[in-house]
């Protein structure tokens, strides 16, 4: 079975800084485009910035120049590290792999930063 997990999330004010960490259970996941997607309550869920296989990244435009999307293939993991947060970050922040055309989920680490 195959095991995305997530940590990293809390409680952080205004203009404070987070990272996200994402461990996948198998080491084939150094062959997967890993990702990071976010999810407000009763919203859908969506895409925060994504890294290839082979390492090329890509975000969505309000998360340019505050969040950075890494990974360590040696460690099976994958980080987000969110800077200047707003209270609009707000959000369940779940990990997502795409090995072979099979999509995996964590269980999202919660990122809270109040207004």
């Amino acid at each position: 079975q195959v095991r995305l997990v997530e940590s990293g999330g809390g409680l952080v004010q205004s203009g404070g800084s987070l990272r996200l960490f994402c461990v996948a259970s198998e080491t084939t996941f150094r062959i997967a485009d890993m990702g990071w997607y976010r999810q407000a309550s009763g919203k859908q869920r969506a895409l925060a910035a994504v890294i290839s296989k082979g390492g090329n990244k890509n975000y969505v435009d309000s998360e340019k120049g505050r969040f950075t999307i890494s990974r360590d293939n040696l460690k099976n993991t994958i980080y987000l590290q969110m800077n200047s947060l707003k209270p609009e970050d707000t959000d369940v922040y779940y990990c997502n792999g795409n090995r072979n055309g099979i999509v995996y989920w964590g269980e999202g680490t919660l990122v809270t930063v109040p207004s």
